[in-house]
């Protein structure tokens, strides 16, 4: 049975494949395209308060937030968004 958690982002589960693709995906985005730590670090506090979260996806579109919210030109897909680029 798979696990689902509301408040959960991938890192959150444990070393999985789907972390280590993310993970992969994140470290391959140019420099100057990656969220500061600090910014990066608000963004995922957001998206834990969230009742769009959803076992590390958002449930508005779709993306696993932790991809989303490492670059820098993303914003929250919400209505009002819960942080802006």
């Amino acid at each position: 049975m798979e696990q689902v958690c509301r408040k959960c982002l991938l890192e959150d589960f444990g070393e999985s494949d789907l972390l280590k693709s993310v993970q992969d995906y994140i470290a391959l985005l140019p420099e100057e395209d990656k969220t500061e730590a600090s910014v990066r670090e608000n963004r995922l506090n957001q998206c834990r308060k969230c009742p769009n979260l959803l076992s590390g996806m958002c449930r508005v579109c779709g993306c696993f937030v932790e991809a989303r919210t490492a670059k820098k030109f993303q914003s929250c897909p919400d209505s009002p968004p819960r942080w802006e680029t």
